[in-house]
């Protein structure tokens, strides 16, 4: 049997991952066990726990992939290095990286003192890692291939063509251009600074307009073959070191635009200046900006390979309102982005990459996220009796329900009661979205959920929408497009006569974030649903993500622990029932 370690370390949103024999078996990102959101450093934690949970230990692996190759587009390197001349600082910065990376099997030894390594650590570059992640997961036989992220490996973005187990990457695009650049930067000038808050720009775009769009175009450029650059005038990181640090393992992003940006859009947002409508409108601007840039790349593809299916990886491929406008704005009919596009999903790319780089045949398709740690219920049990105490002085009645139709419509009365519902079943999902066993469940037809929710939880962002969870059979009924959503990484229009209906999960611009759930996936979470329904009619629930400002909780302690310190009313932890009710 063929074992490989999938790993994406020393970047934000540290993972790893085991492939068997081609079979994806596991997957889970590092800051669920360290609790520190987009954890950065290496995944010891996360590797220790695939291999537990597949009874293995470093000596059954028989391969190590990493999702990084410092030798990648070497040439590309030495020539911008030589011809542009950056600051000492920036190619110090780039020696120190080479070194972490190409570490791996000290990294190892130093994790993992009592246990031997033999095998090979085989390095895959980034955005071979991000395509692979996609593509050989995915149930298409021939696709289309993209993946657009800020950087890695000396490339931004990449694409080509996937047929049966073999990818042709056709053209890269190099730094210093990049549209994921270009997204975090302008996120930074809006006020948003912390890694990773792009989803913010994107969740507060609907409330303006893009009255800001030949700015941007003065910013990004289009090419005649699809590609883009970006105007280097208002962007630090070409000449000069942009600090990228990670302090506890938490990542942060110095300053990446320069002041020529603040001549252009007038002075940047400082992080608690109000948002005024100017800020709205730049928001608007930037997502149309990068659309219009994606687009014309996807555009640019299908002329030259006219086929239905297109798969999409990479930091953008986040970026859901775009994911959702594919099948609208291009000639492409289907549409796979896997659970976790970013850098996480490398690990699995990277893992696949070197399977299938060796001959490997595909096995089945990831149709589900389902991949990280589960919760015994003797283990639930045993914490619950230990904190009995604690459970009852917050005023919380326990009852167990082993019977799953009983305990799904016990659920779905409670949400239709208006109730604050945190569901922890099964396995973790794999990637950012809670996808219904580590969410919270609120009524998506109360207009107030959304400011129930940021107050007795989230405390976040008025403008950040919630997402509705749909039986995948009723999707028609209530959006204007149909299609498979299993990992929330696309958002459709609602349609007109039903938004009302589900003001709670409806964005501004009549749109939502949504999931489909099929039986065969996540049966407990459907049947939930579906109980949902009989009793309001409506085939979906609101699903925001099991967290309070932190990492989305991985074990049933850390589920008790924030139940207990905000005002959720219910907990439903395996087949136990915990309700305040005091």
């Amino acid at each position: 049997m063929n074992t490989i370690l999938g790993i994406n370390a020393f970047h934000g949103d540290s993972a790893a991952c085991l492939v068997r024999d081609g079979v994806l078996v596991n997957a889970a990102e590092e800051e669920r066990f360290r609790r520190v959101k987009h954890w950065a450093g290496f995944p010891s934690q996360a590797i220790a726990w695939c291999l537990a949970d597949a009874g293995l230990t470093l000596v059954d692996v028989d391969c190590v992939a990493v999702n990084q190759d410092s030798s990648a587009n070497i040439g590309k390197k030495v020539a911008y290095t030589l011809l542009k001349r950056p600051d000492l600082s920036l190619v110090l910065d780039r020696i120190r990286n080479k070194r972490e990376r190409d570490g791996i099997d000290a990294h190892l030894a130093r994790a993992f003192p009592d246990q031997v390594f033999r095998g090979q650590v085989r390095a895959v570059e980034h955005h071979v890692a991000h395509l692979s992640s996609a593509f050989h997961v995915s149930p298409f036989a021939e696709a289309v291939v993209v993946s657009v992220d800020g950087f890695g490996d000396f490339a931004s973005a990449a694409w080509g063509f996937g047929k049966g187990t073999q990818i042709t990457v056709d053209d890269r695009v190099y730094f210093p251009h990049s549209l994921g650049m270009f997204y975090q930067a302008l996120t930074q000038y809006l006020g948003f600074p912390n890694f990773g808050d792009e989803y913010k720009v994107m969740g507060l775009a609907p409330y303006g307009e893009p009255t800001c769009l030949d700015a941007m175009r003065k910013i990004v450029r289009l090419h005649d073959d699809g590609s883009f650059s970006l105007n280097l005038d208002y962007f630090r990181h070409a000449r000069e070191k942009v600090e990228y640090e990670w302090e506890q393992g938490s990542p942060s992003v110095g300053t990446l635009f320069t002041p020529a940006l603040g001549s252009l859009l007038g002075p940047a947002r400082k992080a608690r200046d109000p948002l005024e409508q100017k800020h709205k409108d730049i928001a608007r601007s930037v997502q149309a900006m990068y659309e219009e840039a994606f687009f014309h790349l996807l555009n640019a593809l299908h002329r030259r390979y006219p086929v239905p299916a297109v798969c999409v990886a990479g930091g953008c491929g986040m970026n859901s309102v775009a994911n959702g406008k594919i099948t609208l704005r291009t000639p492409f009919t289907q549409v796979y982005v896997q659970s976790a596009a970013g850098d996480a999903g490398g690990a699995i790319g990277a893992a696949m990459a070197v399977w299938h780089g060796d001959g490997g045949a595909r096995s089945a398709p990831m149709l589900h996220a389902y991949l990280g740690p589960g919760c015994d219920g003797s283990d639930v049990a045993s914490l619950l009796d230990a904190r009995a105490a604690e459970i009852s002085a917050a005023g919380c009645l326990r009852q167990t329900i082993a019977d799953e139709h009983d305990l799904c419509a016990s659920t779905a009365r409670a949400v239709a009661d208006g109730k604050v519902v945190g569901w922890f079943q099964g396995r973790m999902e794999w990637g950012p979205r809670a996808l219904g066993n580590r969410s919270i469940i609120g009524d998506p037809r109360r207009a107030d959920m959304k400011d129930i929710l940021n107050l007795k939880i989230k405390r976040r962002e008025s403008f950040r929408p919630f997402a509705p969870s749909i039986l995948r059979e009723a999707v028609p009924e209530w959006f204007e497009l149909d299609g498979d959503v299993p990992f929330m990484m696309q958002v459709y229009p609602i349609r007109a006569d039903r938004r009302a209906q589900i003001p709670a999960v409806t964005h501004v611009d009549g749109s939502g974030r949504l999931q489909t759930v099929q039986q065969s996936a996540n049966p407990r979470y459907y049947q939930l649903i579906s109980a949902f329904r009989e009793l309001t009619g409506v085939p979906m629930v609101l699903n925001t993500s099991f967290n309070e400002n932190e990492p989305v909780v991985c074990r049933p302690a850390e589920a008790l622990d924030c139940f207990l310190r905000t005002k959720m009313d219910v907990l439903v932890l395996g087949d136990e029932f915990i309700e305040r009710v005091n």
